[in-house]
């Protein structure tokens, strides 16, 4: 491995969320700063989060995968360290690459728990981790993030074992559900396509036909085009065609936290049970062994990174040399609301 003076690890990027009753406010003012969020709005959100025992489950899910990704490393023989830092809680990312920088490191490959790209989501993890590295100032580690991994054998093995584990009744259709996004930023990134890349994947490793990819956790101003459709829409068209069964896939997150625990356990949900319409959710990946065999596969040493991603990069590399471009503001292109002759995202 590296020398001492070249010490190397890895690091984990998550979003972070609160552990106990007293972080939920100040957690969601982390999040929401600079956004304009109404209190009320905040308050709101909090009592999703008291409904769900006053604490989300991603921090502990978070180091759960930290430490069997150190355990697959080490099986292998990489001794590599590898750390946690989150964008919206302890340990903040500044605070884990203080840390870093204090036990020696100067190199980390970085692993972003987002899988698809845009502004929201990746490369939000990536800008965090570029101010983080501002606040730390010299001898802050370098990081080169791995390649997109959205496509990746392990991560489809990995979503296809949860919807296996869920033992789906035969014939229900199924609905892979992501964060919505407001669709003029869809339409500079590749987020939807990546979506739908990996909602194929999976579904044809499994045999299905049946399956559409829906949203979930709209926020922002209700006169702004969101990626559509929301999941209990889906679910109210499903009933009207006569389904009496829906899977809900939530492959757009890594580990359980609100957007799962309570716009799909409870609000979808309710759409489902309105709708005469039995719901059955599989697991998101967390720390399947697939998934963790994923990770120790795209941080290993000599894995190709991807230089190009950054806040504003325009396209993304592959392992296979493939480069995907974003959509583009100008481009015609549409990947919103792709069956729409006029989608909200392509209007003035």
């Amino acid at each position: 491995m590296s020398s001492p003076a070249e010490r190397s690890a890895v690091l984990i990027v998550s979003f972070g969320g609160p552990e106990n009753p007293d972080d939920v406010l100040p957690f969601l003012e982390i999040v929401t700063r600079g956004r304009g969020i109404p209190r009320e709005r905040l308050l709101g959100v909090a009592e999703h989060y008291r409904r769900m025992g006053g604490r989300s489950p991603i921090n502990e899910i978070t180091r759960r995968q930290a430490e069997a990704v150190r355990a697959a490393l080490s099986a292998a023989g990489d001794s590599r360290p590898v750390y946690v830092g989150q964008r919206n809680w302890h340990p903040f990312l500044e605070e884990t690459l203080s840390r870093m920088r204090d036990d020696g490191i100067k190199t980390a490959a970085g692993f972003c728990t987002a899988a698809y790209g845009s502004e929201a989501s990746l490369e939000r993890y990536v800008a965090a981790v570029a101010a983080a590295r501002a606040k730390v100032g010299p001898g802050a580690p370098e990081i080169s993030f791995v390649e997109p991994w959205f496509d990746h054998p392990l991560f489809i093995e990995a979503l296809a074992a949860r919807i296996r584990e869920a033992a789906p009744p035969a014939g229900a259709p199924w609905v892979f559900t992501a964060h919505s996004i407001p669709c003029a930023m869809a339409k500079e990134s590749v987020y939807v396509e990546e979506l739908t890349a990996t909602a194929g994947l999976v579904a044809r490793a499994l045999g299905q036909a049946d399956w559409r990819l829906s949203y979930t956790s709209r926020s922002g101003s209700p006169r702004d085009a969101w990626l559509e459709p929301d999941v209990s829409k889906t679910i109210a068209a499903l009933a009207a065609s006569g389904a009496r069964d829906a899977v809900v896939i939530p492959f757009g997150f890594v580990a359980d936290h609100v957007e799962v625990l309570y716009d799909l356990d409870v609000e979808a949900k309710a759409a489902a049970d309105k709708a005469g319409v039995r719901l059955h959710r599989v697991a998101t990946v967390g720390d399947h062994p697939s998934f963790i065999a994923m990770i120790a596969d795209v941080v290993r040493p000599g894995a190709p990174s991807d230089p190009a991603r950054t806040v504003n990069s325009a396209a993304a590399r592959f392992r296979d040399g493939r480069t995907a471009v974003k959509v583009g503001k100008d481009s015609a292109s549409c990947f919103c609301f792709p069956n729409e002759a006029d989608p909200p995202c392509r209007r003035p």
